[in-house]
């Protein structure tokens, strides 16, 4: 006795994929990156920076840009 395949019914579902994620699956990744973003642009609220890194720096200067482009 042989088993039954199952065909999809609609050909046009056969490449989609569909994923559904809770909202806080979205939502507290962003809220921890924009969150550790503002630790490395403003390192005076991060109690353990000392002195002013590279990249602080770097973030300054184009935050810095971007707020001369925007009118």
């Amino acid at each position: 006795m042989s088993a039954r395949s199952h065909t999809r019914r609609d050909p046009a579902d056969a490449g989609s994929v569909e994923v559904q994620l809770p909202w806080w699956a979205i939502a507290l990744p962003a809220l921890a990156f924009a969150a550790l973003l503002l630790l490395i642009l403003n390192p005076a609220d991060a109690h353990a920076a000392s002195g002013e890194p590279m990249v602080t720096q770097l973030l300054e200067h184009i935050r810095e840009t971007i707020l001369r482009l925007t009118p």
